[in-house]
């Protein structure tokens, strides 16, 4: 418990941005909202983007705490700061796109932004479901499968949406006249 209250406002804002960029996320990717609503999307895709550019390096450095402490080995620290990297970056070059209103790209790159932002509630879930908490050689495997995993995962959203648009759409159909006798 001292280790949570040692983290203080550290861990509440890493706490908050996450939850933030979590819960905001999905909506993004309506295309009801987005079409019927710009304005909302646009404020709360910048709130994404500040939460998820706040939440990375606080997570890397609350990692680099706990690994003064003696709570994790480096290596931990390493995957934590890669995982930071690959959240900040793929959210930064999303938010490039958006201003300069290349919209598939910048729809893509917020896909993978979102797909390593879940790694967060990924690992929790993986971790819980089979009761690997204790064991921080399973956790630190977790956490680097789901990180490697995360743009992968994206990319295979992407590829779904990309096929999705191109499948051939039936006509419907017309109806037959029977002619008459």
């Amino acid at each position: 418990m001292d280790h949570y209250h040692d983290l203080g406002l550290f861990l509440l804002a890493h706490g908050v941005a996450g939850g933030t960029s979590l819960l905001l996320a999905p909506m993004q990717f309506s295309e009801r909202l987005r079409k019927r609503y710009t304005k909302f999307h646009r404020v709360a895709g910048r709130v994404y983007v500040t939460a998820a550019l706040i939440l990375a390096p606080l997570g890397a450095y609350i990692q680099y705490l706990d690994e003064r402490l003696g709570i994790f080995p480096r290596s931990f620290t390493i995957e934590t700061v890669i995982q930071a990297t690959l959240l900040a970056s793929t959210t930064a070059i999303g938010f490039y796109f958006a201003l300069r209103r290349i919209i598939p790209q910048h729809r893509q790159w917020m896909t993978r932004s979102y797909a390593a932002a879940l790694t967060f509630f990924e690992i929790r879930l993986i971790l819980g479901v089979m009761g690997w908490d204790d064991d921080p050689v399973l956790v630190e495997t977790v956490v680097w499968s789901c990180t490697a995993c995360a743009i992968l995962i994206g990319d295979i959203a992407n590829q779904i949406y990309e096929l999705s648009l191109i499948r051939p759409r039936r006509a419907p159909r017309a109806a037959v006249a029977v002619p008459a006798e």
